[in-house]
């Protein structure tokens, strides 16, 4: 079992930066991959960003090159840089865990409870 933690979630405006923390706990944290998914209204959820043991990353085509996934295996804490945030990125925003990478890549495995972001002016 592996309990997700997230932080980091607020009000911003167009063009600005969040970064949202996941702790994670109940298992040998280096060993997980790790992902972001994001969920706005009416829409289904969808993958922003994962990383696995290896650093190995993929992200969704909507924040390639906008958002940065990272991790610090001494602090079980998986990252997300929200940079050059826009209207569409306000979502609620998930973080998930498996051993497998496929897994996490394919909206399985254990999540956390969200957390939000809205980006207005």
């Amino acid at each position: 079992q592996v309990q997700l933690v997230e932080s980091g979630g607020g009000s911003v405006q167009p063009g600005g930066s969040l970064r949202l923390s996941c702790v994670a706990s109940g298992s040998i944290f280096s060993i997980l991959s790790m992902g972001w998914y994001r969920q706005a209204p009416g829409k289904q959820r969808e993958l922003v960003a994962a990383i696995n043991s290896d650093g190995t990353t993929d992200y969704g085509d909507s924040v390639k090159g906008r958002f940065t996934i990272s991790r610090d295996n001494a602090k079980n804490t998986v990252y997300l840089q929200m940079n050059s945030l826009k209207p569409e990125d306000t979502a609620v925003y998930y973080c998930n865990a498996d051993r497998l990478w496929e897994i996490v890549l394919t909206t399985r495995g254990y999540w956390g409870q969200g957390t939000q972001v809205t980006v207005s002016s």
